[in-house]
């Protein structure tokens, strides 16, 4: 559901005052009698990003993502199939770890993998567009 004007004008305000730090954040709850809450670095940075988004007039869902993956999941978050995926695990390009018949990545595998796989691809990108160049294709 999409925010009101109202809710736009409160998470744009509220995002412009969250500290612009990477670190920790104390919060005061007003009428619990001075018991404050610190938010961990993480929980600051995505409550800045969803205010953002809220400000914006964008919907904003979040979903926990577990620290471990099924293969169904991580072809998802890398946008291939599930046969690719189970290819490059018994390649041995991605670590797995066995929960008796079925697979789990790790997701900090996973993101690193995914990673490595865009930097081959602009690096492949880069030598065929030099080469275009080279060529003069007009690239």
């Amino acid at each position: 559901m999409s925010p009101t004007k109202r809710e736009r004008r409160l998470a744009a305000e509220a995002s412009r005052l969250l500290p612009r730090t990477w670190g920790s954040l104390n919060l005061r709850m007003p009428g619990a009698r001075g018991t404050s809450v610190e938010l961990p670095a993480v929980a600051v940075r995505l409550l800045r990003n969803v205010l953002s988004s809220l400000a914006n007039g964008d919907a904003v869902t979040v979903v926990p993502t577990p620290a471990e993956l099924t293969t169904h999941q991580a072809a998802a978050i890398l946008g291939v199939s599930r046969p690719f995926l189970i290819k490059a695990l018994d390649a041995g390009h991605l670590k797995v770890r066995m929960v008796g018949t079925h697979r789990r990545i790790a997701l900090a595998d996973l993101i690193a993998y995914r990673d490595a796989m865009v930097e081959r691809r602009h690096a492949a990108l880069d030598e065929v567009t030099a080469q275009a160049q080279e060529l003069g294709m007009g690239y």
